[in-house]
């Protein structure tokens, strides 16, 4: 268990870590960011941070005698990284838990070894064993490589036999997996936290809207039943427990029409602070940044009640302009990760808007 004033290694430097830190100085632990990129927007909030390659023994070696703990802002985080540091003090979430999450196929084996419905999958190595995997899940599907695939990055979505000419170099090449397509009526996300002691809490159920592959809205409260959102939050509950987690963990599930006997499926799941929870800043308490620190650090975890209806909206690219417009608006919170430069497709800010509870 960590006291005040000591200090929480974070993996990563871009805008989770950055709101992770945040969150924990006003708890009143301090952070390091360790991170490859010179111009990583946590480096501004923290008191200490190391520019270095995640391979980098010596910096790492350092990094490990200045902190108490690690934790991470990205799930890719390399496992020679990962293997150094955990002999030297915690990582959390631990090694099988990044193990679980950074590999598509063993993430949906996982879940479905728990009793979580997936989509129908075929491991997929070569054109030759795509052929192979449509046969066994069919069309429309989606290829994606099994690492590193992110807001729509290393997949193919196939929808008839002549989309196979060329589909696995498109992708690289890489190992992959053959996913079904489900026809879902919307997206929605878990985020769920569990500490050391075994206390698990989970966030209200959220509606994910995405745009060009990106998530462009959360919606909370979603629009699904009292009995969807129980099974929800069930699902996120359990991912946590079976993998003795520690911290905060997204889940993302699509809820199938009414004509399906089982309406929820998991589509992945993210071990760490996830963009759908950011609307818990401005309508909880207890936001998921300081969710996370409480449970690394080993301290109770806060209270999930949501004292306001919300929407997220994610700032992509120029609309981060947008900012005297949102700052303007009543019940708008709006924050911006402070990237130096601004890209088509980069996440600039968001905003949060919130309205009060309507009553049932």
């Amino acid at each position: 268990m960590l006291n005040p004033g000591d200090t929480i290694g974070i993996l990563g430097g871009g805008q989770l870590g950055r709101m992770m830190a945040l969150a924990a100085s006003r708890l009143g632990l301090k952070t390091y960011i360790f991170c490859p990129d010179p111009d990583s927007p946590a480096f501004d909030v923290t008191a200490f941070h190391t520019c270095a390659d995640y391979e980098d023994e010596e910096a790492l070696t350092a990094f490990a005698e200045a902190v108490q703990c690690v934790t991470y802002e990205f799930e890719n985080i390399p496992a020679p990284t990962v293997d150094f540091l955990k002999k030297r003090l915690p990582v959390l979430p631990d090694e099988t838990v990044l193990r679980t999450s950074q590999d598509r196929l063993v993430e949906k084996t996982f879940f479905r070894s728990i009793g979580i419905q997936t989509a129908n999958f075929k491991e997929v190595s070569s054109q030759e064993e795509l052929m192979e995997a449509v046969e066994a899940v069919g069309l429309p599907g989606l290829l994606k490589t099994r690492r590193f695939g992110y807001d729509g990055k290393g997949q193919v979505f196939l929808k008839k036999i002549e989309d196979l000419d060329g589909a696995f170099e498109a992708i690289g090449a890489q190992p992959a997996i053959l996913e079904a397509f489900v026809p879902f009526e919307r997206e929605i996300s878990v985020i769920a936290a569990r500490n050391a002691q075994g206390q698990i809490v989970s966030y209200d159920i959220a509606e994910n809207v995405h745009k060009n592959q990106i998530l462009n809205t959360t919606t909370v409260p979603a629009d699904i039943s009292e009995g969807i959102a129980a099974e929800a939050r069930k699902i996120g509950e359990l991912v946590a427990e079976k993998l003795n987690y520690v911290g905060v963990l997204a889940v993302e599930l699509f809820l199938l029409p009414e004509t399906f006997e089982k309406r929820l499926i998991a589509n992945e799941m993210a071990p760490r602070v996830h963009n759908s929870g950011h609307w818990t800043e401005s309508a909880c308490l207890v936001s998921q940044f300081e969710q996370h620190i409480r449970a690394v650090a080993g301290w109770p975890l806060g209270d999930t009640t949501r004292h306001s209806d919300v929407v997220m909206t994610n700032l992509i690219g120029n609309d981060i302009e947008r900012r005297q417009e949102l700052l303007s608006s009543p019940a708008t919170s709006f924050h911006s990760y402070g990237k130096a430069e601004t890209r088509d497709g980069r996440k600039m800010g968001h905003a949060n808007h919130i309205t009060p509870i309507k009553s049932s």
